[in-house]
């Protein structure tokens, strides 16, 4: 179950497997999602399991046919590291996907440029959009919203007794809204909101504020 949220005057959809959709523009924003990592960790002997090469790709196959956005903007590290097997299913999944692709490049974006651009994926090292900069890192910027990545973003809840959970989240203060990483062989970083900040974290298939 998606969340509306207005922004600017403008109108967005929180998904539950991280992704938001910007309804005017009809641009769905993606960020950390860490291909390559399986391949990566199995090339240095860790014990992950093949199938979970494939699990981002269905994950974004099935966000792209709830929303059917004209464009995906990828805010960094879409790519984990160098080049491995999983460049080849990118490549199949960009050949099938309809909609434009954008990249803002992360910190983990080494893969080089002439690679995306044979695949016609158009790269930034960030993008601005009416009131919005949308970027990989963090940052506060004069009159613009941002949307990022980088962090990781999650929240720690207090159950009964003992019990804590940490759950990914869409992390929002005055001027910014970090994104949770889409990728599902990522870790979390827990952020501790201040007055006035908005989080909407991921329980299962829906988006709760809490």
């Amino acid at each position: 179950m998606t969340q509306n949220i207005q922004i600017q005057n403008q109108e967005f959809q929180l998904h539950p497997l991280g992704g938001l959709f910007w309804i005017e523009k009809s641009l769905l924003l993606i960020s950390d999602v860490h291909l390559g990592k399986v391949s990566h960790f199995r090339k240095f002997g860790a014990a992950v399991p093949r199938k979970a090469i494939h699990k981002n790709f269905l994950l974004l196959d099935k966000i792209v046919a709830d929303f059917q956005p004209f464009q995906i903007c990828f805010l960094g590290d879409l790519f984990h590291s160098s080049l491995n097997k999983e460049w080849e299913f990118f490549e199949n999944w960009v050949a099938k996907t309809p909609a434009e692709i954008l990249l803002v490049t992360g910190n983990h974006d080494i893969i080089a440029p002439e690679k995306f651009k044979k695949l016609k994926v158009l790269i930034f090292p960030e993008l601005v959009m009416d009131a919005f900069l949308l970027t990989h890192h963090p940052e506060e910027r004069k009159d613009h919203f941002t949307f990022c990545g980088h962090i990781h973003p999650a929240i720690k809840l207090k159950g009964f007794g003992r019990d804590r959970i940490k759950l990914p989240c869409f992390f929002k203060s005055d001027n910014q809204m970090i994104l949770p990483a889409f990728g599902q062989f990522t870790g979390t970083h827990a952020l501790n909101p201040k007055k006035g900040d908005e989080v909407y974290a991921i329980v299962e298939d829906s988006i709760i504020k809490v």
